[in-house]
Formats: structure tokens, sequence, C-alpha cells
């Protein structure tokens, strides 16, 4: 039976009866063609005729069971959770049509079902049910069966249905394909009796498996994401041994630059691992499984490390040991990552100062990552150094002699960042200087931007930079015309994103593009170990800078400092340092020349403000909070008014108001006291 029309997508319902003939000279065995009939269609009731599928059926098989549909849903979850919004919609877009929108796993069998209630006795009545398959095997030619058979849309009216039951229906459907590899994961369709066609509704469903595909490859994305952000330590290490991270399904994504020379040691020839991508090189797991039941004869199972993230098995890193001297490859497992900073390979980062073993490892990694381009994400507490860290990834990396531009996210309104950030253009606004004004992505061009404290900034200018970030373009305020921009992205902050995330105060798509590495720079508390040589080099760097004697820090001193908490870390430190250097005149500065609130705090406590009888006891926990943060920074600021008021960005007025509220204003005299 030829068809005429091949690969028409379309039927046309006018041409029923003559479909209906040519049915029922196909089931008795003529094999004179039809112009009314497709060669989609004539190919399709060739399958079912071979398979024997049953012409005179009426509906699909019995659905499956509560359990085996509840165990196949579990199995699916992932297409489920992409689509649920989707299929939701549904409910409002479909009501009224008389037609129903349906979801299916890759063998056909129906996962859920949304739309027009009113259709939902006529689609019982088929099976046209959760748990039922609809696979050509089970009902012959439907849109759902033929759809996985063909891998292509397709849409199947009235008498074009192979089995006689379902001829009253016409529907419309197409697969949902896996956006990495491209298997077909399941089938969407809008079905209806017939009285309910229209053409329109196989582009809804070619658009609907599309925002499936979409919302699936963000999950994806997301995924790996947290895989190569859990494992950029080991990718980063300078240890001699090879890695490679495989993802969820056991391809593998990325390597570090050693595996191609353990490869080559461990006898396999030609590299089939390059720095910057991967040739085909996979393992397998079973559904559920961490590791794989089998391996390649050249790996060991000992070598595999699964990734599990919140309960989540995410993938897998292959650790391949390098060769030891007196032992064959692979005889040992390998060492932990460690980062190692020698000081002659500094460099740009000679200005970090300290030799503890977590130090060290952040500033191994820092002189890694400045190697690429990739953004990086500063993390630690407000005063760790996450500007200098800033400026040494970019004199280190080979853009060093390009623009550095630093802008603090935290430090203005709205519209002052937004012009700062984009620029604007000449009467943009009231007050636009003339000529306009370069943004501070413009400036970095070709160089570094640093954004401080971007959990700062207001989430309604987020996607505008997210654009930016992902067409390389900027718009400055008032002009129409992008502006082309190549800059290397570094963002620090003391805030947990992922919460800000959660908090609605931060997107997720910003958060992966600015943290596709992050760094988390160790507060002073964590390296006490440095505190004699920190405080050896800030009073020979201040001495020389106010032109005083070198000063040395007594033993009870450093003790006295290694006790202190240090809520302000390396900047609370250096001016701890200035304040000892600038009232005393000894040579050798003691515990007596350490502020008083160092002084007073006992071994290992965090200095508290004095309290008044209805000061901390009688506040709300809202009112804490806001007191501790006032407390953090009057003591940063070294009791500064105006620098505290800068800081948390309020008046300088209320910062008063805000004192006396929490009796706070004692410590800030104790603090101008000893400054003076």
């Amino acid at each position: 039976m030829a068809a005429t029309v091949p690969g028409q997508m379309f039927s046309r319902p006018e041409n029923d009866g003559h479909i209906m003939t040519s049915w029922e000279r196909f089931l008795s065995g003529d094999e004179t063609g039809s112009d009314a009939l497709r060669r989609l269609i004539d190919d399709s009731w060739r399958r079912c005729y071979g398979a024997s599928v049953d012409p005179a059926r009426h509906r699909a098989p019995e659905p499956l069971g509560e359990h085996s549909l509840h165990s196949l849903r579990d199995e699916c979850g992932e297409l489920l959770t992409a689509s649920a919004p989707v299929m939701a919609s549904a409910r409002d877009f479909l009501s009224e049509t008389g037609t129903v929108m349906v979801l299916t796993d890759q063998s056909g069998t129906i996962l859920n079902l949304e739309g027009d209630m009113s259709t939902r006795g006529a689609a019982e009545n088929v099976h046209l049910l959760s748990g039922a398959n609809w696979s050509e095997l089970a009902c012959g030619t439907n849109a759902i069966g033929t759809a996985l058979a063909v891998g292509q849309p397709v849409q199947i009216h009235s008498a074009e249905h192979y089995c006689a039951g379902i001829k009253r229906w016409s529907c419309s459907a197409t697969v949902i394909r896996d956006p990495y590899d491209g298997s077909i994961l399941g089938v969407v369709d809008v079905s209806g009796l017939s009285a309910s066609y229209s053409r329109h509704s196989l582009a809804l469903v070619v658009a609907t498996a599309g925002r499936i595909e979409n919302r699936l490859a963000k999950i994806e994305m997301s995924i790996r994401c947290r895989l190569l952000e859990d494992c950029v330590d080991r990718l980063s290490s300078t240890s001699a041994d090879g890695i490679i991270v495989f993802d969820r399904r056991g391809r593998a994504i990325k390597a570090n630059g050693r595996a191609t020379v353990v490869l080559a040691d461990l006898g396999l020839g030609e590299a089939a691992v390059v720095s910057d991508g991967l040739a085909s090189l996979s393992v397998s797991w079973k559904k559920g499984g961490e590791l794989p039941d089998e391996v390649p004869e050249w790996m060991r199972r000992e070598w595999l490390e699964p990734v599990i993230l919140n309960g989540e098995h995410i993938g897998a890193v292959l650790t391949l040991p390098a060769r030891r001297s007196g032992s064959g490859a692979g005889s040992s497992k390998a060492a932990p990552p460690v980062f190692s900073c020698d000081v002659a390979e500094k460099g740009a980062f000679e200005r970090v100062v300290g030799e503890s073993a977590a130090l060290l490892q952040t500033v191994g990694r820092a002189q890694q990552l400045a190697k690429s381009r990739v953004p990086v994400l500063l993390l630690g507490e407000t005063g760790v150094g996450k500007d200098v860290f800033a400026r040494c990834i970019h004199e280190s990396g080979a853009t060093r002699d390009a623009p550095f531009v630093a802008l603090n996210c935290g430090g203005f309104s709205r519209e002052l960042l937004t012009s700062e950030l984009f620029g604007y253009s000449e009467g943009s606004f009231t007050g636009a200087r003339r000529g306009g004004m370069m943004g501070k992505i413009e400036a970095a061009d070709g160089g570094t931007l640093f954004l401080d404290e971007i959990g700062e900034m207001p989430i309604d200018l987020q996607p505008h930079f997210l654009r930016v970030l992902e067409e390389g373009e900027v718009y400055r305020l008032g002009e129409n015309k992008p502006r082309k921009v190549n800059f290397r992205l570094i963002a620090a902050t003391n805030r947990d994103l992922r919460k800000e995330i959660q908090a609605g105060r931060f997107r997720m798509d910003l958060f992966y593009r600015v943290a596709v590495t992050s760094i988390n720079i160790p507060s002073l508390r964590e390296q006490a170990g440095d505190i004699p040589l920190l405080g050896e080099h800030y009073l020979q760097r201040l001495a020389l800078q106010h032109g005083l004697e070198p000063r040395t820090l007594s033993p009870g001193a450093i003790e006295q400092l290694r006790q202190y908490a240090w809520p302000g870390n390396i900047r609370e430190f250096r001016n701890v340092m200035e304040n000892m250097l600038l009232t005393s005149r000894d040579r050798v500065l003691t515990e007596d020349d350490l502020p008083l609130d160092i002084r007073s705090v006992p071994a290992g406590a965090t200095p508290d403000a004095p309290e008044s009888p209805d000061d901390a006891r009688n506040l709300t926990c809202l009112e804490n909070a806001e007191r501790d943060a006032i407390l953090r920074a009057i003591k940063g600021c070294r009791g500064n008014m105006t620098a505290v008021a800068r800081e948390l960005g309020i008046a300088k007025s209320t910062v008063y108001v805000k004192l006396k509220r929490f009796g706070l204003e004692s410590l800030v005299d104790d603090l101008r006291n000893y400054r003076q």
C-alpha cells in the first residue's frame, strides 16, 4: 500500500471515509494504494499488522497497579518534576476544549494526565489513564505509540488509528528527548474526541515538549554545577595524580591536566583525555547505585569515589594514581590533594601573609584558577581580604596588564549601582553628566571586573547583569545600541548565596554563572598560628608608613591576640596593630598596649558590649540580630561612627539612636579612648 503524500504531517478529516475504506481493504489483504493515506499511516499499519496487533481492540491494556505505577513514577521523577508546571497549566488552557494532555515514559506508559474534565469519562472508556500503555504494540497506530516509533511529531486523526475502538479520537504527540544525549525520555500528547480536532494541537505539543526539555536541561546543568563545584579542589590540585569527573550517568565531563599523562603511563596508548574536553570515556552503573558493577580492565574500582550531596548521587571522581618510585602504577591509593604555595612561587600572592595550611591551600587554589578566565566567587567573612585575593588573581593571570575594575554592590542605592555598572548616555536622566559615562562593566573590557558583596545586588538588577554575562554585551542607560565587552568576573560575598536563593533574594541562574569556581578564604580564627607573622609584617609596614622605629610583640601580647575571636578578621587586626604602634613608645608591645576590648576578653570568648538592665534580655530575635550587626560594625570601624553608618547603609543619626537603644554607647567611648 503506497502513499502518495510521503511525510505529510497532518491528516485531512474530510478524507475519513476514504481512509476507512483503505483500512478495510488493508485488513482483507488488499495491497491497493489510496491517495487518502499518508506514508506515516501506511508504515504504521504495516508495523501493527506484522506485530499481530488486534485491529478490533477497543481500548488500551489494563493500567498498572498502584504499586507498580508508583515505582514507575519514582523512576521517572526527573521527567515528572520538569513537566509538572507545564502539565499543571494544561488544566487552564485545555479547559472546555474537549482535550487532555498526556505525559508518558519512553515505553508509552502514561505517567500523568491533565485537561478538560468533561473528556475524562470517554478517556477512561479507552483506558487513556495513568499506568496504561499506548505503544503501537499495545494500541496500534496512535499518536503516542507512533511518535515513539518514528521519533518525530505526529498527528493521528480519527480513522487513521489502527484499532477500531480508538477511531473516535484525534491526537497529536511528539517525543521528549534528553537535552544531553538525544535519547527519548517520553512523549507529550494532546488527545480528544474527533469533534475536538485542531491542527494547532500539534504545535502545542511541540512547544510543550520544548519547554520540558529546557527545564530538564536546567536541572542537569544545576546538578553538573554542583558536581564540579564539589570536585574543583581535586581538579585544581597540584598533585601528580590524574583526576576525571564522571556525571551521574557515567559520562566523563572534566579532567585535570595530569589525566592524559597518567593514562599513558597505564599503557592506554593515545591519550583519551585532553585538558579542555573528553573523548568517549564512560562507565555505567545501575539506577540508584553509587559505583558501577563492572569497570574497564585498566581501571580499579577503588579508584572511583561516588559524589553524594544531600543524599543524592550526582557523579563520581576517578583518581588515577601517578607512578611512584619503587612501585607500579596504581599500586597505592592517591594521596589527598594538597595545594602547594612556596614563597618563591607566590608571585602576585606575596602580599598574602601567612604559613598556615588553610591559607596555603587557599592561595594554591587561587593560583591555579588564576590561569583560566572562568568566573570565580570568593567566599569568606568580612575583613578576610577578598579584595586582596581578587587583585592577586588578576595580576597572576594572562590579562595582568589589562584593567582591574572594582565595585562594591552594597555601597550604592539601586539607581546609583545601575549607572555605575552599566553607564549612561547624555541626557538619559536629570543630572546625567554631559557626554554620558562609561560604566564599570565597559571599563573592565579586556581585564577583570571585581564585584564585592555581589549578594547585595538588587534582585531586579540581577537579570540585566546576567544578560551581560551570557551575551557579552552591555547597554548603557538611555541607549539602544549594545557595546561588546569581554572581561573576567571575580565576585565576592560574605553571605550564603544558596540561602539567599531560597529566600528569593538571589537568582539561581546568576549564581551558577558567577560561581563556576569558588574559593573559601579562611578567617583569622582559622589561621591563628599566623598571628606572630602577621604582627611582624604590619608593625614593620606601619612603622615605615608613620616614620616610627620598628616594634615587636611580646609573647604575652601574641598569646592574647591568639585568644581573641577577630570578628573583623585581617582588617580588624591591622587596625589593632596601628593603634598599638601609635599609642605606645616602647619597642616591645605588651598586653598592656592592647585595646581594652581585646585585653578584657577571656580566652576563647567573643567580646560583647556591656548590657544595660533592659538590653539584650528584652530584645526580639530580629533586634538581637540588628544589635550584633551594629556591634560588629563598631568594632570593625574602631568606633568611627561615620564609617559605621556607611558600612551599615543607614544615616549617622540613626546609628546614634540604635546605640542608645542597644546600650552600646560605653563601648564606643572605650574604643575612641584607645584610639587616642
